[in-house]
């Protein structure tokens, strides 16, 4: 069983910048690709940035240029990096694992980007 725990949301003003992680437990994080998505009241839910474990990265084009997504294999944690804050950005970011057989998610983390 694995168990992700996101952290490091809160409130920022547009413009600003938060840091996310997502940090797992077990010891084979390294293999599988990680994922940040993103879910606004009412809206479904988003795919925000992915990173393989070769460290290839994907971004969804409403992120392109402000996010960036990595990985410290040796702590077991996916970052997501965000710049340039933007109201639309609000949501509730959740990490996800892939695995051969299953997926994981985390139980996620508030954004809200206000003034």
């Amino acid at each position: 069983q694995v168990q992700l725990m996101e952290s490091g949301g809160g409130l920022v003003q547009p413009g600003g910048s938060l840091r996310l992680s997502c940090a797992a437990s077990g010891s084979t994080f390294r293999l599988y690709t990680m994922a940040w998505y993103r879910q606004a009241p009412g809206k479904q839910r988003e795919l925000v940035a992915v990173i393989t474990s070769a460290s290839s990265t994907t971004y969804g084009d409403s992120v392109k240029g402000r996010f960036t997504i990595s990985r410290d294999n040796a702590k077991n944690t996916v970052f997501l990096q965000m710049n340039s804050l933007k109201p639309e950005d609000t949501g509730v970011y959740y990490c996800k694992m892939t695995m051969p057989t299953r997926v994981y998610w985390g139980q996620g983390t508030q954004v809200t980007v206000s003034a």
